[in-house]
């Protein structure tokens, strides 16, 4: 740990270095620019006490942060969408009528994508990265549905137990059915309670946009892209779908699954995510 800790401050040091050396680093003020500017006074001067320690734990918080919960829900999507061929179909139906097969999904087109919106929406609902959402703490005495919860009390919310709720979510709790959101105006913005994956109020996740964009753009390219197999003749219904409980909820079993390109692209570069402790690709 100690020897990873510090080639990520290598890593990390490497870059602010290169920030530092344009002849104006305002010039690009992306988050790192505006990190750095904090640094500085007026006269240029760097100044106490945010300094470059504060600076490396922000890029490591968003790094970790980003990454991690992206990766686990695209997985849990990718793997939902292959057990149920029937909802992959309609996916693909959309992408193909809406996008067509001469070009692969860009950002502008997501909000033309309902469907994969219903998608999203429903592996949220059963498979959360964030089982637990994070743990608030009240701030006064208050009594909630008959409950009492004294001031200071640690409150944790148990969002996978919200989304497997049958009198939420009907008797087909259990299915991916990214159907039932139709005609239903719920969000995950924290504003409908009975799907908050990002949390509610003031201290909701500050990646929240990020990460839906993430998501969205990687398996929409994903369902577009590829036609998706299971390897050694596996059927789709035999796939493993349990989850390893730990401070984001992966999957129990790495996903394996064999692409077929699709697309009529002529030139396209494809990026290979692998799981790095296993060397696969």
């Amino acid at each position: 740990m100690k020897d990873l800790s510090k080639r990520i401050d290598e890593i990390f040091e490497n870059i602010i270095d290169d920030h530092l050396k344009e002849e104006d680093f305002r010039r690009h003020m992306d988050i790192l620019g505006n990190l750095l500017a904090l640094m500085k006074n007026p006269n240029n001067e760097f100044i106490s006490p945010f300094d470059r320690g504060h600076v490396k734990a922000i890029m490591l918080d968003i790094f970790v942060g980003a990454i991690e919960t992206s990766v686990v829900t695209i997985t849990w999507a990718l793997a939902a969408l292959i057990k149920h061929p029937r909802v992959m179909k309609l996916l693909q139906e959309e992408l193909d009528s809406v996008i067509g097969k001469e070009r692969m999904v860009i950002e502008s087109d997501l909000p033309k994508l309902p469907f994969l919106d219903m998608v999203v929406k429903e592996t949220f609902r059963l498979y959360p990265v964030a089982p637990l959402l994070v743990p608030r703490e009240s701030v006064e005495d208050a009594i909630v549905n008959g409950y009492k919860i004294p001031k200071k009390s640690r409150i944790i919310i148990n969002f996978w137990a919200i989304g497997r709720d049958p009198n939420v979510w009907s008797e087909n709790v259990e299915e991916f059915y990214p159907e039932r959101f139709m005609g239903r105006d719920i969000d995950v913005h924290g504003q409908d309670f009975e799907l908050i994956p990002f949390g509610a109020g003031r201290r909701v996740c500050p990646g929240m946009q990020l990460g839906l964009l993430t998501v969205k753009l990687v398996l929409a390219q994903f369902a577009h892209c590829f036609t998706w197999e299971l390897p050694n003749g596996m059927q789709p219904e035999k796939l493993d779908m349990n989850e390893e409980f730990g401070l984001s909820m992966p999957r129990s079993n790495k996903l394996l699954a064999i692409p077929s390109y699709r697309l009529q692209v002529k030139q396209t570069t494809v990026i290979h995510v692998g799981t790095a402790d296993r060397g696969r690709n």
